[in-house]
């Protein structure tokens, strides 16, 4: 429990700052979204060009994590999207409450833990489930919401239109340019590397600032939802990746270990940045992320408790 509580506090801490600024008038009403627009254009396109840049095909190829990670999170992805169709949800914000569902924090809060919980080893199967969150949840979910803002045009003119706004979008850009330099075997040349990880420290600490920042605001979006997304997140998530990870697979203790409570993290910034980008009502998104935050103070605690570690 004193491990992670000692991982989530900054993370309240950042956001509560981000509040206070808000509330006593030290940042303006149009702070949220610009602190935003920086994170989504500069800080986090930095952080994941640098992720794919330098990664090596050694640390990310483990097929029966990758797997039992990433089916994990599509899964409950897709079944989410469908969910909240049903409900009367259009493509675009029921996109958004599927990634919600299955978007993990796993790098602000599941490298530090791994680390915390099982030595240096655990910073390996972070790593790279912090990349498919990152990389392929979001792709997946940004080719859904440009889906459907593009919908109601002819089929050809749809797609022209939502393929244009992919390959122009910074957070599916920047990984693919990634890797194509991760390609070449040439190191980033020490200045260039300087500039982009300063850059992408910024990425957590501005969009926890952003998201503290629009809570302060008056919630005027519909927030019908949360308690059902928050519970899909913490368990869920973890329920299928148990299945596939410990039963389907059979992974080695450290891998399956990783895999579940990787999956059983609670909502990271990345469907806030997003709705913020696009302009959607955020405020059923921004309180998935508090309080499946929250909650998983319990969740997490109990998941080590009874996996003895």
């Amino acid at each position: 429990m004193s491990s992670i509580v000692n991982v989530v506090l900054p993370i309240f801490a950042l956001i509560l700052l981000g509040y206070l600024c808000r509330r006593t008038d030290r940042l303006g009403p149009t702070a949220a979204s610009e602190i935003n627009r920086f994170v989504v254009w500069l800080a986090l396109p930095s952080l994941l060009f640098t992720a794919t840049a330098t990664a090596s095909w050694e640390q990310i190829w483990h097929p029966g994590f990758v797997l039992s990670f990433s089916v994990g999170c599509l899964a409950v992805f897709a079944a989410t999207l469908a969910y909240r169709m049903t409900q009367g949800r259009s493509l675009v914000d029921a996109s958004l409450d599927a990634l919600s569902a299955s978007y993990a924090n796993t790098g602000y809060m599941g490298i530090p833990l791994c680390v915390l919980i099982f030595g240096e080893e655990g910073l390996e199967p972070a790593l790279v489930a912090s990349l498919l969150v990152v990389c392929v949840l979001f792709a997946l979910s940004i080719a859904c919401v440009e889906a459907g803002l593009h919908r109601d045009k002819p089929l050809g003119q749809a797609l022209r239109k939502a393929g244009g706004a992919l390959i122009r979008h910074p957070l599916v850009v920047s990984p693919l340019l990634g890797v194509l330099w991760a390609l070449t075997g040439v190191p980033l040349p020490a200045p260039l590397a300087q500039l982009l990880d300063w850059l992408g420290a910024a990425t957590a600490p501005a969009a926890l600032v952003s998201l503290g920042l629009f809570l302060a605001q008056p919630q005027t979006g519909r927030s019908d939802g949360v308690w059902p997304i928050v519970a899909i997140k913490l368990l869920v998530q973890p329920l299928v990746t148990w299945l596939l990870a410990f039963v389907v697979f059979d992974l080695p203790p450290l891998w399956a270990y990783s895999a579940l409570l990787l999956s059983a993290l609670p909502t990271g910034t990345g469907p806030f940045m997003l709705a913020e980008f696009y302009r959607r009502e955020a405020a059923l998104v921004s309180r998935v992320i508090l309080y499946s935050t929250l909650v998983s103070l319990l969740t997490l605690s109990a998941g080590l408790y009874l996996l003895g570690l």
